[in-house]
């Protein structure tokens, strides 16, 4: 029976996610259990399509993409694939109509990172949209479940709460971006002349799609909520981290949270949305 290949691929996309991301993994934990397989799900292909062009140096990268790429389409044509992330995926996206455009537009975004190692404005707005916010796009379609009028209401603060978070991903991997990529994200800055004005104005920026994305976050369906609100939770704090580094140590490592901290997080987050804080 096909219901036990479905299975299996399932705790693949699930393995992925907890064995990649401890953040992106709590914040599934707070969320409505009915939506746990369809994140867990979008998070696999996501992960999968970024770890072509990131980590598989060596290997035919662009031809690795491609055929990702191909592969997605087929699975979701067939509403079946021998791959099991994809398999997952094709499901999600049949269930819950996911738009193909906000997929073709995730997939240029990492084809992006094939090509180009420094973004001008439109390049960098272009790349934001494709890795980050369609992504949330994806999650927002599960959490109100075919609910098309609340999804446009949603839409917005959607797109802002993950532009917000690819930003402070890119300040945090500005050492191994820069460094070991090659590649400068944020436009019209010379990672040569990083300096605390330039740094400010990024955060300034950041702080502007953080509040937009937290009042998404209030009108989201109460089962999807506390996750989502944990995941804001754990980026702020890492913002605020990245806010009082010094732009020198930005541009020479990476800055963490630790396991331990998200754990608090967590906890913490969990009391303040149990007592309706948010």
């Amino acid at each position: 029976m096909k219901a036990l290949f479905d299975s299996v691929s399932i705790r693949t996309s699930r393995m992925t996610t907890k064995a990649y991301s401890t953040s992106f993994s709590l914040g599934i934990l707070g969320l409505d259990k009915k939506y746990h397989d369809p994140i867990y799900a979008i998070y696999g292909f996501v992960r999968f399509a970024d770890e072509i062009v990131d980590t598989f140096e060596g290997y035919p990268q662009k031809e690795l993409l491609a055929k990702f790429w191909k592969d997605t389409y087929e699975a979701i044509e067939q509403k079946i694939s021998l791959n099991p992330i994809l398999n997952s995926f094709q499901q999600v996206v049949n269930a819950f109509e996911i738009d193909h455009d906000l997929i073709e537009t995730f997939l240029k975004s990492m084809e992006m990172d094939l090509y180009e190692h420094e973004y001008d404005e439109e390049g960098y707005k272009n790349y934001i949209l494709g890795s980050a916010e369609v992504v949330g796009l994806m999650c927002l379609k599960v959490f109100v479940d075919g609910d098309q009028k609340r999804y446009l209401e949603l839409k917005k603060p959607a797109m802002q709460l993950g532009s917000a978070f690819q930003k402070i991903n890119f300040l945090r991997d500005l050492h191994a971006d820069y460094h070991s990529l090659g590649r400068t994200y944020f436009p019209g800055v010379d990672m040569g002349e990083f300096n605390e004005k330039t740094k400010a104005e990024i955060e300034a920026d950041i702080e502007i799609d953080f509040m937009a994305g937290f009042e998404g976050i209030k009108q989201l369906p109460k089962g999807a909520r506390f996750g989502v609100y944990i995941a804001y939770v754990y980026y702020y704090s890492l913002f605020n981290k990245i806010r009082k580094t010094h732009a020198d140590i930005i541009l020479n490592q990476r800055v963490r949270i630790s396991n331990k901290r998200k754990y608090g997080l967590f906890l913490s987050s969990y009391v303040r949305h149990t007592i309706n804080w948010i």
